[in-house]
């Protein structure tokens, strides 16, 4: 009882703008936090920058601290919350899709069920790829597996780079949706654990 009502004093002089009372309530949730988010992340400094946005947004929201219940609750929803926007994100970003490939494939040599899911994964990329128009199929295969140019894709097919460049947004888009609803979360976290 004593502990839950120093929290709330803790809380109170953080909802007051106290730097002291946000570094002691920092103090007391990093190292779990952390914990927390690196299971999902498996990237240290990513996982530290994310229970750092955590508490950015908790000083941020300072006065309504007050009016939340159950502060441990909440501050662990938040950590969740900002690992699966990031990992969202992450997903979205074709750098990021490459990372991951060369990360799969270093990382399947040692371990084989990250073999598996690496040939699942590759293969509900060319399923997807497979579902796009003939033309868009065509664009997308010269632009990716032959890595020709717009400009070069445009002259060999007959068609105009904004073309080129619309079956392309429309090709990545199809594939990450594709991917989005064929990829269970849970493999996806598995994968992306190895980076």
């Amino acid at each position: 009882m004593l502990q839950l009502n120093n929290e709330q004093l803790n809380l109170q002089a953080v909802a007051a703008g106290s730097e002291k009372a946000f570094k002691a309530l920092f103090d007391q949730y990093r190292g779990r936090l952390f914990y927390y988010v690196s299971r999902f992340i498996k990237s240290e400094q990513v996982a530290e920058e994310l229970v750092l946005d955590v508490f950015m947004k908790i000083w941020t929201g300072r006065e309504l601290i007050l009016q939340i219940n159950n502060f441990d609750a909440f501050l662990f929803r938040i950590a969740h919350n900002k690992s699966i926007d990031f990992l969202r994100s992450a997903a979205r970003d074709q750098r990021f899709h490459e990372l991951l490939w060369e990360e799969i494939q270093v990382a399947a040599t040692d371990q084989p069920d990250t073999m598996i899911m690496a040939r699942e994964y590759e293969e509900k990329v060319r399923k997807a790829i497979s579902l796009l128009s003939p033309q868009c199929k065509k664009v997308y295969s010269l632009s990716r597996e032959q890595e020709l140019t717009h400009d070069q894709i445009a002259r060999q097919l007959n068609i105009s780079r904004a073309t080129v460049n619309n079956h392309i947004v429309l090709a990545q888009r199809f594939i990450r949706n594709h991917l989005a609803k064929e990829i269970d979360l849970a493999v996806l976290f598995l994968l992306l654990g190895k980076i």
